[in-house]
């Protein structure tokens, strides 16, 4: 697709953090960007910081980024959403950490779920910036509902931005993230207070933290405000999580009470492992292909696709709907990883999809 140019607009509602590392990394791409805010004076200051061109709304903007806490995000889609004025073809996204509840109390075609897995140490505007996405990993969440023209155009704004989009499920989303982000927070805090309390008789502990301690609990110095709402929403996720987490837990103090060398070394070795594995930040392939789907004109389509990429772990770089002219039937054009291409395609047989596949040069 088409890189932006300059009459393209978007909207950020919420200009902290991510609103406006948002707004400064698509300034950055020759887009006009209006912020509002629920603070008029952090509002002020993000036009001052650059991070948009003017405070307010805007009903012409193609895009808007809800940037707000969860418990106000429907409040706020449904504002933008009912903006006199709104052109036909506007999209609304939102960043909260939690998926299922957020998009269930939406229910409009024009809204596609989101979350960019990216952040900072520092709290507010102060942390923004707007490389904060490039090798990010950027979760978009439709549904059956979802219209595909409006998830393709977020698509490519988001890719633009330099991330990775993957696509779930809300409830997907707010399952693995309870495992791979509201645990591991609300561990770091933990763990960041019990070394706290140790302090207070052992003032030479915190002068004793060293890289290990100190990777662990980074995260505990993130915006504490956001996380009630989160661990209200996604609060079944969470504690399955860390049923599991107290299990294993358990589990490794039982093998150091029984001085447990073999099995201690055999947990290590097994984590060690898995760590060494995980992806690194995402880098743009120089190998694609192009996979066509022919699909059928109903519900669900892209919803089903695209979850199904994501389930199986294949970047989708770029998507298009070509419609057809006649009948109820159009095909969906994908460009994915090269070294995931044949992945895909065996998937999309096996649900009786006729996708076929070209690799690009």
């Amino acid at each position: 697709m088409a890189s932006p140019s300059t009459a393209d607009r978007a909207a950020v509602i919420g200009t902290g953090l991510i609103g406006g590392s948002i707004g400064l990394a698509l300034r950055a791409r020759g887009w006009h960007v209006t912020g509002h805010d629920a603070d008029p004076d952090r509002a002020a200051q993000a036009l001052a910081a650059g991070a948009i061109d003017a405070v307010g709304f805007d009903p012409a903007a193609q895009v808007t980024f809800v940037a707000t806490p969860v418990d106000a995000v429907a409040k706020e889609v449904a504002a933008v959403l009912g903006q006199v004025g709104l052109r036909g073809d506007a999209v609304v996204t939102d960043v909260a950490g939690v998926k299922g509840p957020v998009v269930a109390s939406v229910g409009d075609p024009r809204f596609v779920g989101g979350h960019p897995m990216a952040g900072s140490e520092q709290v507010g505007l102060d942390g923004a910036d707007g490389e904060l996405f490039v090798g990010a990993t950027w979760v978009l969440t439709p549904t059956a509902i979802t219209d595909p023209g409006s998830y393709a155009r977020l698509q490519a704004v988001v890719v633009s931005l330099g991330a990775e989009v993957v696509a779930l499920s809300p409830e997907q989303h707010d399952a693995l993230v309870a495992v791979v982000s509201h645990v591991p927070h609300l561990t770091a805090a933990t763990l960041m207070n019990l070394a706290d309390r140790k302090a207070e008789k052992h003032a030479a502990l915190l002068r004793l933290a060293a890289g290990g301690f100190r990777d662990m609990t980074r995260i505990a110095a993130g915006q504490p405000g956001i996380w009630p709402d989160v661990c209200a929403d996604n609060a079944p996720a969470i504690v399955e999580a860390f049923d599991i987490l107290l299990a294993d837990l358990s589990a490794m103090r039982d093998r150091v009470a029984n001085g447990d060398r073999a099995g201690l070394l055999d947990v290590l070795e097994h984590a060690a492992t898995a760590r060494r594995s995980l992806p690194s930040r995402a880098v743009r392939p120089e190998r694609l292909s192009e996979i066509r789907v022919p699909v059928p004109d109903r519900p669900g389509v892209l919803s089903e696709i695209t979850t199904l990429a994501g389930d199986l772990g294949v970047n989708i770089a770029d998507l298009e709907i070509a419609h057809s002219a006649e009948g109820d039937r159009g095909v969906l054009v994908l460009v994915v990883d090269a070294d995931g291409s044949e992945r895909l395609v065996e998937a999309l047989h096996g649900r009786a999809y006729r996708a076929t596949a070209r690799n690009l040069q």
